[in-house]
Formats: C-alpha cells, sequence, structure tokens
C-alpha cells in the first residue's frame, strides 16, 4: 500500500541556511553570521561559537538579506538586501556595538554584486558594480560616498577580495567561454595582472590571499578537472598542489599559511579536504553523503565551520574539530516533526543518451515501487551546475506520491570535468535537450515509467530544456512544467543584463553571425509542435530569464488552441524571495502536473 505523500507545504517550509550567500566567521572567533529564513523571509543572523546559545536576529525588515562580511575589528557586519528580486542589491552596514544599520547606496538602480570586501584598515569597501553598464570593480568609504574606479576591463566582474596588507585587490570575472579570470590590481587603480601558466591567462576561480599576501589559492581546471593551486605574485609561478580526477574546489587559507582547506567533488557526492603545502595527500572527511560547502578555519585554526546539505538534511552550519576529527551541527533546521520521515536516498545510474553516450542522473525511486508508475524528468538549471545528494523538497514529495523522479546530469554540467561540462558549447538546447530525452527510453525500458504518464519540468536554463523537450520531442511527453524559462535567444538576450549577453555570445555565438542556429533552439518559434499541457511559472522581476518570454509564449500558445497554464509572480525575480510564493509555486507545479499523471486508465 502507497505511503501518505509527505505534506510538500511542510517541506517547502523548512528554512536552509543560504550556502551561495555565504557566511563569515568574526576576527575574534566568537560569532559566525549567516543567512538563514526560518521565519520564511531571509534575515543575517549571528551564532555564538564560543559557548552554548540560540542564533540571535540581527536584521528585519522588508527583503533578503544575504552575504555577510565582518569589518577588520569585527565591529561592524556588511550585508547586501534585495527588496524585489531584482538582484539590484543595497550595501548595508550594521553597527553591532550600536545596534543600528545603514545603506550605504539608497536609491542605487544599478546591480550590485553581492560580493563585499572590506579593506584591512575598515575604512573602505570594495565591490562590484554595473552602473557604467559593464559590472567593474568600485571602492567607496564605508561610511558611504563617491565610489571610485578601480579596475574597469570588457569582462564581468564577480568577486573582489582586498590583500590583508591592503596593497592589492583581486577580481575573479567571467572571461572567455565558460572560464573565470582572477586579476590582481593595486588598490590604488593601476594595471591588473592575471593569473597565467606559460604566458597562458587560464581559468582560475575560487581565488584567496594567503594570510601574508604573497600567493593566492584557487582552483582550475587546466588539467582536465578543478585542482587547487597555489600562485607566487614574487615570480608569477603556480604550484599545483592536487591532481588526478574529482573536482576540487573553494580553497580556504588556514590563519597560519601553512595549510588549504577546500572540497572534492565527485559526481554527485562531495568530501571536506584538508591538506598541508608540504604534503601530497589530503586528510578528507564528510558528515555523510551530500554536499559540503565553503569550510573556513576559525582564527585560531582549530575548526573548520561549513554548510553541509543532502537528500534528508537541509542546508546547516556545521563544525569539524581539526584535533580529534568530531563533528558538530550548529544550526538546526529540519523541524522535528520531518526528522523520522523516511526519505528516498537517490541512487547514481548512467543511462545512455540517444547518441550512446553514458550520462549519469540521480534516481528517486519510490519506497515499495513495484510496476511502472509516474515519472518525472526534472532538469537542472546553470546550465553549468549539477543535481547532487541535495536537499530538494519536491523530490521527495513527488516520490511519496509514488512518481519515480529522473534527475539528468545532462552534457554542460559541472561535476564531471572539463570536458563533460564543456560539451554542449555552442550546441546549447541540442545534445543537452537529446541527452534529456534519452531518460525516456530509459525509464520506459527498464520498467521505471509508464510511457504515456512521463512528464518534463526544470527551472531557469533547465525550465529552456523543458520547452525544448516539448517541442523537439513532443511524442515523449505527457505534461510539461517550465519554471522561470526562457524560449527565444533573441529576445531573451536583447532583454537580460550585460554579463548574460557575455555568457550568450561566449557559448552560443554572436547572434547575427549564427542566426539560423540562435532560431532553430529557440523553442518560441516551435510551439505548435507541442502536443501536450504545458505550464509556464515566472517572475516580474527576473533579469535573467525576463518574464516578457513567458508572457509571449503564453499569448502565442493561446492563438495556437493549446492547453497552457500561466502564473505570474508581480513580487518576484528569478531565484524567488518569499516563502508564500516559493510554496504557491511548487505546489501549482506539483498539481499541474498531478493532473495528467494521476489520472486513472479509464479516464485516460
Amino acid at each position: 500500500m502507497q505511503q501518505q505523500p509527505i505534506d510538500l507545504k511542510a517541506l517547502l517550509s523548512v528554512p536552509y541556511v543560504d550556502p551561495e550567500g555565504g557566511f563569515e566567521i568574526s576576527p575574534d572567533g566568537k560569532f559566525v553570521a549567516f543567512a538563514w529564513n526560518p521565519s520564511g523571509q531571509w534575515e543575517i543572523y549571528e551564532l555564538p561559537l564560543d559557548h552554548p546559545a540560540p542564533p540571535k536576529q540581527i536584521t528585519h525588515g522588508p527583503g533578503g538579506k544575504f552575504s555577510p562580511c565582518y569589518s577588520p575589528k569585527g565591529d561592524r557586519l556588511a550585508y547586501v538586501l534585495d527588496l524585489d528580486g531584482g538582484e539590484c542589491f543595497d550595501i548595508y552596514i550594521y553597527d553591532r556595538v550600536n545596534d543600528q544599520h545603514r545603506n550605504l547606496t539608497p536609491g542605487s538602480p544599478e546591480t550590485i554584486q553581492p560580493n563585499l570586501s572590506w579593506s584591512p584598515d575598515g575604512s573602505q569597501i570594495a565591490y562590484i558594480s554595473d552602473r557604467s553598464g559593464q559590472f567593474e570593480t568600485y571602492v567607496m568609504p564605508a561610511s558611504g560616498g563617491v565610489a571610485r574606479v578601480v579596475l574597469a576591463q570588457p569582462y564581468p566582474g564577480w568577486v573582489v577580495r582586498w590583500s590583508p596588507d591592503g596593497a592589492w585587490l583581486l577580481v575573479i570575472a567571467e572571461t572567455h567561454g565558460q572560464d573565470y579570470g582572477t586579476f590582481i590590481v593595486p588598490s590604488m587603480g593601476g594595471e591588473p595582472r592575471q593569473i597565467s601558466a606559460g604566458n597562458e591567462a587560464i581559468n582560475a576561480k575560487d581565488s584567496r590571499w594567503s594570510p601574508d599576501s604573497t600567493r593566492i589559492a584557487f582552483s582550475s581546471d587546466l588539467h582536465g578537472y578543478y585542482d587547487v593551486g597555489i600562485y607566487h605574485l614574487e615570480n608569477d609561478q603556480i604550484e599545483w598542489l592536487t591532481s588526478g580526477e574529482g573536482e576540487k574546489e573553494a580553497p580556504y587559507w588556514s590563519p597560519d599559511g601553512k595549510q588549504l582547506a577546500y572540497v572534492i567533488y565527485r559526481g554527485p557526492d562531495s568530501w571536506l579536504a584538508l591538506q598541508a603545502l608540504n604534503s601530497d595527500l589530503p586528510f578528507t572527511d564528510q558528515v555523510e553523503p551530500g554536499v559540503h560547502y565553503s569550510p573556513r578555519f576559525t582564527p585560531d585554526g582549530k575548526h573548520l565551520v561549513f554548510v553541509f546539505d543532502n537528500y534528508r538534511r537541509p542546508d546547516d552550519l556545521w563544525q569539524l574539530t581539526l584535533a580529534d576529527g568530531s563533528l558538530q551541527q550548529l544550526t538546526s533546521s529540519l523541524p522535528a516533526g520531518l526528522q523520522e520521515v523516511a526519505f528516498v536516498k537517490p541512487q547514481e545510474v548512467y543511462y545512455p543518451s540517444l547518441d550512446g553516450t553514458p550520462v549519469p542522473a540521480l534516481l528517486f525511486k519510490p519506497h515499495g515501487f513495484n510496476q511502472p508508475n509516474a515519472a518525472v524528468i526534472v532538469i537542472h538549471g546553470g546550465p553549468t551546475w549539477l543535481f547532487q545528494y541535495l536537499w530538494y523538497p519536491i523530490f521527495q514529495h513527488m516520490a511519496s506520491r509514488g512518481w519515480v523522479v529522473l534527475a539528468p546530469n545532462y552534457r554542460g554540467s559541472t561535476g564531471y570535468g572539463k570536458v563533460w561540462q564543456q560539451a554542449n558549447r555552442f550546441d546549447l538546447g541540442g545534445i543537452d535537450t537529446k541527452d534529456v530525452v534519452a531518460g525516456v527510453d530509459y525509464l520506459v525500458r527498464t520498467g521505471l515509467a509508464d510511457s504515456n504518464r512521463i512528464a518534463v519540468s526544470g527551472r531557469s536554463h533547465g525550465g529552456y530544456l523543458t520547452m525544448t523537450c516539448l517541442t523537439q520531442y513532443p511524442e515523449r511527453w505527457s505534461v510539461g512544467s517550465a519554471v522561470v524559462p526562457f524560449l527565444n535567444w533573441f529576445t531573451s538576450h536583447a532583454n537580460s543584463r550585460e554579463d548574460l549577453q557575455h555568457w550568450d555570445i561566449q557559448n552560443f555565438g554572436d547572434p547575427e553571425k549564427n542566426r539560423q542556429l540562435w532560431h532553430d533552439r529557440s523553442p518560441y518559434f516551435f510551439l505548435d509542435r507541442i502536443l501536450s499541457p504545458v505550464q509556464l511559472i515566472c517572475g516580474a522581476n527576473d533579469p535573467r530569464c525576463p518574464a516578457s518570454e513567458s508572457i509571449a509564449a503564453k499569448e502565442k500558445l493561446l492563438a495556437l488552441g493549446k492547453e497552457v497554464d500561466f502564473v505570474l509572480y508581480p513580487d518576484e525575480g528569478h531565484a524567488f524571495l518569499k516563502i508564500n510564493n516559493v510554496i504557491d509555486s511548487e505546489v501549482r507545479r506539483v498539481a499541474f502536473l498531478a493532473q495528467v499523471l494521476e489520472k486513472t486508465e479509464g479516464s485516460r
């Protein structure tokens, strides 16, 4: 007998620590600041590390707050605020002594990247903004005022970090293809230099200064997989700390500069790694199979603090004590009522694509499964991302309904080396679509799915691929739901920010020179081919996949007489910030799919 489905609203209401916006340990090692949403709204919290006490909420009011960053003395905390999902962040300073908040960029119309850096003396803040139309690097007084440009270049900047001695800034920017460059520029401005190997600029991301400001640790896929390298400013030379398969990312220096912590990813799983600079092998550990994010040493060098999640644990802060290897969970997001739920553990599988190439995927098979059933192929966004053993509530709800869920890591996904990640470059909507569609054959051939009840759904680039699947292979699908998708390469490109346009051209070519390809891979022009009901969910303030894409598709689908469900959230952007909208959108998505997937045999 099938179990009662896990309540989707309860799952979606589970809070989690933001793994992307980061967390920060205070300079004295007594606190960790982080973004969390137990109230349903993203706020900044502080948690004592030196004694047991519950987290303290330090921000209030409308909007989502992210990316906390302590000043060098720890008396102030910078963070960013997004009011409507449009990613036009404002920079705030919280005075911890006087308990006061101040907006340094009130009414700012530009997009500010949510990555801030204090000068070592605490007098200035470095940040990246598209004020000029390009994402350039600025420095402004920490008390507010006029900002000056430190680095202007044709590449969209993403991250800026001040050297501990105050002499330099490193800027991580998107460069060619899917590569990142690390640029080193004098903090007062001047000619930058780029991390290079043999006079050739290389892909270098996750870059961080050593405590003595003489070296930079970074991650690069120069040798096929991401490895940790150390760049020496004195002689422009690189020494490689790691090698071999597996993606080694997010390096972080120990306070004495003698060790690096980082994360090793192998497909959907990950491990914490700690390696001395004079050692060839790291010490590795993990909470359990899942995803470990951004390990950071405490100032005394005795602990690593990091974020962890997996299929049965939402993102929480954890601490590893290096002396004895003990692990301690610092925040607890999963409510007691869900702690005994038998969540489905995904298994990594491989299936042949339409051209025979093995495609990795995660398979969620319902408990008690014994016959072909309804199935959903869920497509991740990015496309440079992947599905891992992570907390993804809708997967668990779908499986608890008896649906089989397949989550492909199609060509273009990260986690499987450089060749796999770049395999869909200039072929977006082509080979990646085929990899997803081949999942249908796998599900039917192995007896996992009823061929008449297979859905496709995805978010962002996954929403785009949902629509390429429905238009290129319409007979394979019973129903589809695309969340914050784009459908027309031409209009999406024209209406996007400069950094997104840069990525388009680097990975799909010039829209005029490659006009036929851009047309052929735009589902909007082929909506007449769709044979199944389709749902479009979007946010009015989306700067990445503009809502105009879904609106235009809805109108055309209706004119064609197609069955379409359309949902627009006027107060959201690309990543929904408000918990009521998160819940409403996911409940609507599942309900729309269920109308088809849970029809009885006689009602078809």
